[in-house]
């Protein structure tokens, strides 16, 4: 009778059910050189410990592969599985990963609370741009002298900002006092379209 996981291991099971990672060296079928292994069937299920004979018996009836999941274990815990469709699903996900990775850049941008109009507008060009490149932007607001005592000046200042480049981003830090400034931070939308047309604004109201 095959034996069962040990009380109190049922952590290590879960864990081990999920066939845990798997690199290129990994050990299947014939080169599994053990006596025994600690069997994992196809679907997640707590086999027990059994010879490899048998395992790997039980996965040519099941035309699948013996895959040594955790060789570092006593004894190595192999599970039974179709081990071409699982690199090839490994593969898909790795390079879908790496397509949706996306390095994120914060820019700042630094404005005055009485800044004169046309001022605003090259500021605000600016942060367009970040945003239609897919950076993040923090515009911190900078009182000096008497404007620390109007704060009012810096919120009303940021929301304006952010209420015009709302097509290309918006507000992932609500704006808060921070010594003599006032920072807010801006994230960029996520929607490609979106974001694709924003560039297009983005740019153009540069030129």
């Amino acid at each position: 009778m095959w034996a069962l996981w040990a009380p109190g291991s049922n952590e290590n099971w879960r864990h081990l059910d999920q066939g845990g990672p798997i690199s290129s060296e990994t050990r299947i079928n014939e080169r599994i050189r053990v006596p025994e292994v600690r069997l994992v069937g196809p679907n997640g299920e707590q086999v027990g410990i059994v010879r490899i004979e048998d395992a790997l018996r039980l996965a040519e009836e099941a035309d699948l592969d013996l895959v040594e999941v955790a060789p570092q274990a006593r004894p190595p815990v192999a599970k039974l599985m179709d081990f071409g469709k699982f690199k090839y699903e490994s593969a898909q996900k790795a390079r879908e990963s790496r397509r949706n990775q996306q390095l994120t850049v914060i820019k700042e941008q630094k404005l005055r609370p009485k800044i004169d109009q046309h001022d605003y507008e090259t500021k605000k060009g600016h942060v367009s741009r970040f945003l239609a490149q897919g950076n993040k932007v923090k515009v911190t607001i900078m009182f000096r002298g008497r404007e620390q005592s109007r704060p009012e000046l810096g919120f009303r200042l940021l929301e304006k900002l952010a209420e015009d480049v709302s097509d290309l981003g918006f507000i992932e830090s609500k704006p808060k006092q921070d010594g003599r400034n006032m920072i807010m931070v801006l994230a960029p939308h996520k929607n490609p379209k979106a974001k694709s047309k924003a560039t297009k604004e983005a740019e153009g109201a540069e030129s």
